[in-house]
C-alpha cells in the first residue's frame, strides 16, 4: 500500500505514515494530499489535523470540506522536539510554523536573539541546517543520526511534555466505513439564525453521544457563513448515530452533511 504525506523524509507525518503503508511518497501541501487521494492516485493519505498545544491544522479541515475522501483511521503520535545544528553557534532557527510555536517558551528563554523562519516541514528545516552552519532546526532527534553533520543540542524542548499530534488517514470515498469507535462529519447548514449551533448539538447530547471536537471554518461563500467540523465518539453503524444524523440532515436541508466515515484510533509510540 502506498501513502502520500507531508515531506521530505523525516517529518512527523512521515513517521506516522509508516504505521499504515509500506511505501511513502511526499508532497509539501496538505491540500495536495487530500486531492490526490480523492482522485485515486494514492491508496492512503496521512494528514495532521490537531496538535495538543497549537490546536487544529486548518488547511486539513478546509481540504476535507473541498474534496470527497473517507477517513479510515486516526493516528496519535507523541511529538519530541529537539534542537539540531552543526554547532552551538547559529543565527536562525528554521522549522514548521507549528513546531516553532510548540517550542515558543524554550526559544524565548534560551535563544531570544535568534531569528525564526517558518518552512514547509520540520524535515525541510533540518535540510536547511545541514546545508548552512548558521541555521539550526527543530525536529525529531533521530534526524541528527544516520551519518549527518548535525548535533542534538537539546531534547524535549516542546513547551508541554504531553505534546502530541493527531493524524487522520484518508482513503478514496468508496472505502468509507460505518464501523469504528469514532466518526468525523462536516456540516454546512447554509443558514444562520439564533440557536442554530444549539440545535446542531442537541441531537447528539440527547443520545449520550460525546462530541470530541466541534470547530467552525469559513465556507468561502460569504462573510459570516460557516462549515462545521464535528467528531463524535460513536460509529455510523449505531442506531443512535443514525437518529442524530437524521436530525442534522433536516437542519442542513438547504446545505449538506458529509459523513467522512467511522474509524478506530492507533497510538504510534516512538
Amino acid at each position: 500500500m502506498k501513502a502520500l504525506t507531508l515531506g521530505p523524509a523525516g517529518t512527523y507525518s512521515h513517521r506516522a505514515a509508516t504505521a499504515v503503508a509500506d511505501e511513502v511518497a511526499f508532497t509539501e501541501s496538505v491540500t495536495a494530499i487530500v486531492q490526490a487521494v480523492a482522485a485515486g492516485e494514492y491508496d492512503r493519505g496521512v494528514v495532521p489535523v490537531e496538535n495538543s498545544i497549537e490546536g487544529s491544522v486548518t488547511e486539513s479541515l478546509d481540504a476535507f470540506a473541498e474534496h470527497d475522501v473517507a477517513v479510515v483511521k486516526e493516528l496519535i503520535t507523541p511529538i519530541r522536539h529537539a534542537l539540531l545544528a552543526q554547532g552551538p553557534k547559529f543565527e536562525l532557527i528554521a522549522s514548521h510554523a507549528q513546531a516553532l510555536a510548540q517550542c515558543r517558551d524554550y526559544l524565548d528563554a534560551e535563544y531570544p536573539d535568534a531569528d525564526l523562519e517558518a518552512v514547509a516541514s520540520t524535515a525541510r528545516g533540518v535540510e536547511r541546517a545541514r546545508e548552512d552552519s548558521s541555521v539550526a532546526a527543530i525536529g525529531h532527534p533521530e534526524n541528527a543520526t544516520n551519518g549527518t553533520d548535525l548535533d542534538v543540542l537539546a531534547t524535549d524542548i516542546q513547551d508541554q511534555s504531553s505534546n502530541a499530534t493527531r493524524f487522520l488517514v484518508v482513503a478514496p470515498e468508496s472505502e468509507r466505513s460505518e464501523g469504528g469507535g469514532k466518526t468525523s462529519l462536516i456540516v454546512y447548514p447554509n443558514v444562520d439564525y439564533p440557536g442554530l449551533l444549539l440545535e446542531m448539538l442537541e441531537p447528539f447530547a440527547d443520545r449520550d453521544i460525546n462530541m470530541t471536537r466541534v470547530e467552525s471554518r469559513p465556507s468561502g461563500e460569504r462573510l459570516g457563513d460557516y462549515v462545521f467540523h464535528i467528531d463524535i465518539s460513536a460509529g455510523l453503524y449505531e442506531e443512535r448515530t443514525q437518529e442524530a444524523l437524521a436530525e442534522i440532515d433536516d437542519i442542513a436541508e438547504d446545505g449538506w452533511v458529509r459523513r467522512l466515515g467511522s474509524y478506530d484510533t492507533e497510538h504510534v509510540v516512538e
